[in-house]
């Protein structure tokens, strides 16, 4: 037996994360633990979640996910309060643990909230790029103004060559003016508009992401033009009528949305309206066409022409987390940023 002493644990803070993963693709290393999901070469455990309600009234979670991709093993610890933005804060932050895959130790953690943000813009991206060349998209819109709509602007201007307008709407009028003006500065050469209205947005942009706080779903079917594709990052804002009408709806993994009582997909999959991918529509639903694991990896074999209204709705799998801090904690480690063992 050959005796071992447990690893020292290196800390990664948020400002370590965010410079470990200014030149990582994003994108494309998403798209590859998706296929690595699909070859079960990456994989999740169940999730588990605690919730309760702030003393302000506003509802907070703390969600454990925990999955592996390669050799990678861990888990993220992302909590949420949708009260945040009263105190100018980000409704999200947490952190990821990184374990050695021999000992089952702790061997990284680091903070969680940039990675996450990024994955969660990296799926919006695989998926879309999967349906729609990206070199094509011309006019994409964003409800809700926050750091997800910024994560995701990020990425979007290395992979939308062409793009030549972003049409912002938030409740919150100020801040969509203001992310306007930051953006346009960022971007000289996109005309960066304020709709007046959520609706408004839709209709202009043949992509939408939704990356609001929203638990009421708001965006109906017929706001999406022929040809759109709507990306419903966020909790709720696709509705039923576009859930349930849209040409092709395409899901990260069927389990999560099932397990989910808190979303309206996940309720009208136990409520028997919206059926797995592969298996025949309900009567008074329709069924996923797939998931993103197919989708990304050409699989799907129903054309996605360009007259057809797509959704996307990722609920979010731990295994992208996973993979992107294995990939953060090698450029630490080619660094001298981790502690030797």
């Amino acid at each position: 037996m050959t005796a071992r002493t447990p690893s020292p644990i290196t800390y990664l803070s948020g400002a370590d994360v965010a410079e470990l993963c200014a030149d990582l693709p994003i994108v494309d290393l998403v798209r590859d633990t998706l296929l690595a999901f699909r070859r079960k070469e990456a994989g999740i455990a169940p999730e588990t979640a605690l919730r309760w309600t702030t003393p302000t009234g506003a509802s907070a979670r703390s969600l454990v996910l925990p999955a592996w991709a390669g050799g990678a093993y861990g888990c993220k610890i992302i909590n949420a309060s949708l009260g945040n933005h009263r105190y100018g804060l980000p409704r999200a932050g947490g952190l990821i643990i990184l374990n050695d895959p021999e000992t089952a130790h702790p061997v990284c953690v680091m903070e969680g909230a940039r990675i996450s943000a990024l994955r969660t813009a990296g799926v919006s991206l695989a998926a879309v790029r999967a349906v729609r060349d990206p070199a094509t998209l011309t006019t994409v819109a964003f409800l809700g103004c926050g750091r997800q709509a910024e994560t995701h602007r990020e990425l979007l201007v290395d992979h939308c060559p062409a793009l030549e307008e972003i049409v912002l709407f938030d409740l919150d009028r100020s801040r969509a003016r203001s992310t306007a003006t930051a953006w346009r500065a960022a971007l000289p050469d996109v005309a960066v508009t304020v709709a007046p209205d959520a609706r408004t947005a839709v209709e202009r942009a043949r992509v939408t992401f939704a990356v609001t706080t929203t638990t009421d779903p708001y965006v109906e079917l017929d706001w999406v033009p022929e040809g759109g594709t709507f990306v419903n990052v966020s909790l709720d804002d696709a509705a039923e009528s576009l859930l349930l009408g849209c040409d092709h709806l395409f899901v990260d993994d069927w389990d999560l949305i099932v397990d989910d009582t808190h979303r309206l997909l996940g309720t009208l999959a136990r409520a028997g309206r919206v059926g797995a991918p592969g298996e025949p529509a309900p009567a008074a639903g329709r069924a996923v066409d797939a998931d993103l694991p197919t989708l990304v990896s050409g699989s799907y074999t129903r054309p996605v022409t360009d007259r057809d209204r797509v959704v996307v709705n990722p609920f979010g799998m731990g295994v992208h987390d996973i993979a992107v801090a294995a990939a953060v904690y090698a450029k630490a480690a080619d660094r001298g940023l981790v502690l030797p063992r």
